[in-house]
Protein backbone atom coordinates (compact mmCIF):
# COMPACT_ATOMS: atom_id res chain seq x y z
CA UNK A 1 0.00 0.00 0.00
CA UNK A 2 1.24 3.33 -0.87
CA UNK A 3 1.60 6.32 1.44
CA UNK A 4 1.08 10.07 0.79
CA UNK A 5 1.14 13.54 2.56
CA UNK A 6 -0.94 16.52 1.96
CA UNK A 7 0.78 19.41 1.60
CA UNK A 8 -1.35 20.42 4.77
CA UNK A 9 -0.05 17.66 6.67
CA UNK A 10 3.78 17.97 5.69
CA UNK A 11 3.05 21.99 6.81
CA UNK A 12 1.59 20.80 10.27
CA UNK A 13 4.63 18.25 10.83
CA UNK A 14 7.03 21.29 9.97
CA UNK A 15 5.82 23.59 12.33
CA UNK A 16 5.24 20.83 15.18
CA UNK A 17 9.17 20.36 15.14
CA UNK A 18 9.94 23.90 14.84
CA UNK A 19 8.04 24.27 18.23
CA UNK A 20 9.61 21.87 19.84
CA UNK A 21 13.19 22.86 18.31
CA UNK A 22 12.85 25.84 20.34
CA UNK A 23 13.32 23.19 23.47
CA UNK A 24 15.33 20.61 21.97
CA UNK A 25 16.40 20.59 18.16
CA UNK A 26 17.31 16.39 19.33
CA UNK A 27 13.73 15.86 20.77
CA UNK A 28 12.33 17.58 17.95
CA UNK A 29 14.12 15.63 15.21
CA UNK A 30 13.29 12.32 17.40
CA UNK A 31 9.60 12.94 17.45
CA UNK A 32 8.96 13.80 14.14
CA UNK A 33 10.17 10.89 12.81
CA UNK A 34 8.45 8.56 15.30
CA UNK A 35 5.26 10.72 13.95
CA UNK A 36 6.74 9.26 10.58
CA UNK A 37 6.95 5.82 11.98
CA UNK A 38 3.69 5.61 13.22
CA UNK A 39 2.35 6.92 9.60
CA UNK A 40 4.38 4.20 8.05
CA UNK A 41 3.20 1.40 10.08
CA UNK A 42 -0.43 2.26 8.49
CA UNK A 43 1.29 1.09 4.96
CA UNK A 44 0.91 -3.03 6.85
CA UNK A 45 -2.66 -1.97 8.80
CA UNK A 46 -4.30 0.23 7.51
CA UNK A 47 -7.24 0.37 9.30
CA UNK A 48 -5.12 0.14 12.74
CA UNK A 49 -6.39 3.64 13.47
CA UNK A 50 -9.59 4.75 14.70
CA UNK A 51 -12.50 6.33 12.62
CA UNK A 52 -11.88 9.94 13.09
CA UNK A 53 -15.40 10.72 16.06
CA UNK A 54 -16.05 14.17 14.48
CA UNK A 55 -16.88 12.20 11.00
CA UNK A 56 -17.74 8.95 11.39
CA UNK A 57 -17.05 8.29 7.91
CA UNK A 58 -15.00 4.66 7.54
CA UNK A 59 -12.33 5.98 4.96
CA UNK A 60 -11.13 8.90 7.65
CA UNK A 61 -9.29 7.48 10.31
CA UNK A 62 -6.57 8.80 12.75
CA UNK A 63 -3.31 7.20 14.80
CA UNK A 64 -3.25 9.00 18.33
CA UNK A 65 0.82 9.32 19.23
CA UNK A 66 1.16 11.35 22.43
CA UNK A 67 -0.71 14.33 22.20
CA UNK A 68 -0.95 14.42 18.60
CA UNK A 69 -4.28 13.20 16.16
CA UNK A 70 -2.38 11.19 12.62
CA UNK A 71 -5.22 11.86 10.36
CA UNK A 72 -5.64 9.66 7.47
CA UNK A 73 -7.80 8.64 4.30
CA UNK A 74 -7.92 4.74 3.22
CA UNK A 75 -8.26 4.41 -0.35
CA UNK A 76 -8.21 1.27 -2.73
CA UNK A 77 -4.52 1.31 -3.05
CA UNK A 78 -3.48 4.41 -1.07
CA UNK A 79 -3.30 6.03 2.46
CA UNK A 80 -3.01 9.82 2.49
CA UNK A 81 -2.09 11.73 5.84
CA UNK A 82 -4.54 14.27 5.93
CA UNK A 83 -3.30 16.47 8.76
CA UNK A 84 -1.29 16.09 12.46
CA UNK A 85 -2.59 18.36 14.95
CA UNK A 86 -2.68 18.64 18.66
CA UNK A 87 -5.17 16.17 20.03
CA UNK A 88 -7.01 18.64 22.65
CA UNK A 89 -9.24 20.01 19.40
CA UNK A 90 -11.26 18.71 17.06
CA UNK A 91 -10.54 18.44 13.49
CA UNK A 92 -12.45 21.27 11.33
CA UNK A 93 -13.76 20.69 8.00
CA UNK A 94 -11.80 23.04 6.42
CA UNK A 95 -8.84 20.81 7.31
CA UNK A 96 -10.21 17.91 4.75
Amino acid sequence: MKLTWTPESLNRLIEIEAYIVEDSPTRAIKFTKKIIQKAESLKKHPQKGRIVPEFSISELRELLYKNYRIVYQTKKETLEIITVFEAHRLIRESEL
